[in-house]
């Protein structure tokens, strides 16, 4: 059990989820979108969850120290799992995930999001050492990473010849639905917010290795104003959406309940947040968030 919690199983799951709606319940809609069937939509989960979870590993091997501070409870690494099997645990969820992803690649002549899986362990690894402590460039990488797999389902599951021919990853975003950019965007930013929050939340860990985070470099109430700015922007463009289907009311009803009305809650308590107990309970609230505008997908099957 300890090793399913070091690979943080909980998100694992909410990422096979994302990837299982965004093709089965967004992507499968339109008849052109099956190129890519079931056992190498498996293929492609299987790399995308193993590094992710060789990411999760990584991330604690290295944040051993800040984690004494932050969270002592929760760590698993040298209470419960030697650092050497951690990091052989590291090592074989990297070489899985990339050899599947290699695989299904080179499978549908799609070498441009080859190239994804080899640079994307690269970049966990470079996040977890140094990346996280950098100013802006962390949350960034993050949240780049997080709206990753919603790309790759799209692009995959996509038969275009043109995308195929030029193996251009930039290509399909010419071609991609609103839907596909609306978790594209929401994915994002739901996660650029929440790693500033963590930022915050980790503060004091992240001084003692002398860290650079944003609440480090700019204080906490700055960094929570970003937030907050990012989090009002969001519901911004959460409202224009709902007034383009305001003539749906399945989706219309579930935004407002489920998404906006919850994101308006979240963003005035992050107005009124004051310690580190606050901005926990706002990074647990923003990560409810998350899961319903992903299980908001399924309204697509009862379009």
């Amino acid at each position: 059990m300890a090793i399913l919690k070091l690979m943080r199983y909980k998100n694992l799951l909410m990422v096979l989820i994302t990837m299982v709606l965004t093709k089965y319940a967004v992507v499968n809609i339109d008849a052109k979108n099956t190129n890519i069937n079931n056992v190498e939509f498996i293929l492609l989960c299987t790399s995308v969850l193993f590094l992710t979870a060789g990411g999760y590993i990584i991330n604690d091997i290295f944040d051993i120290k800040t984690d004494a501070i932050n969270k002592p409870h929760k760590m698993f690494i040298e209470t419960f799992i030697p650092i050497k099997k951690a990091k052989i645990y590291y090592f074989l969820c990297t070489l899985i995930g990339f050899i599947t992803g290699t695989y299904i690649s080179i499978l549908k002549s799609s070498y441009a999001n080859g190239f994804i899986f080899f640079t994307t362990p690269i970049l966990l690894y470079f996040y977890s050492k140094s990346f996280k402590k950098n100013t802006l460039i962390g949350n960034l990488t993050v949240a780049f990473l997080t709206a990753l797999p919603i790309y790759l389902v799209y692009s995959f599951s996509t038969d275009y010849n043109e995308v195929v021919s030029t193996n251009n990853f930039l290509m399909i975003f010419k071609i991609a639905t609103p839907q596909i950019f609306l978790y594209l965007f929401f994915a994002f930013t739901t996660t650029l917010i929440r790693e500033i929050i963590k930022d915050i939340e980790d503060v004091n860990g992240d001084l003692a290795i002398k860290a650079k985070t944003i609440p480090i470099v700019v204080g906490r109430k700055r960094a929570a104003n970003i937030a907050l700015f990012c989090s009002g922007f969001l519901v911004f463009m959460l409202m224009i959406v709902l007034l383009r289907v305001r003539n749906q009311p399945f989706f219309l009803l579930y935004g407002i309940a489920f998404i906006l009305a919850p994101l308006l809650y979240f963003t005035y308590h992050l107005w009124i947040a004051t310690n580190k107990s606050d901005y926990s309970r706002l990074s647990k609230i923003l990560k409810i968030i998350m899961l319903f505008g992903i299980l908001s997908m399924l309204l697509f099957l009862i379009k």
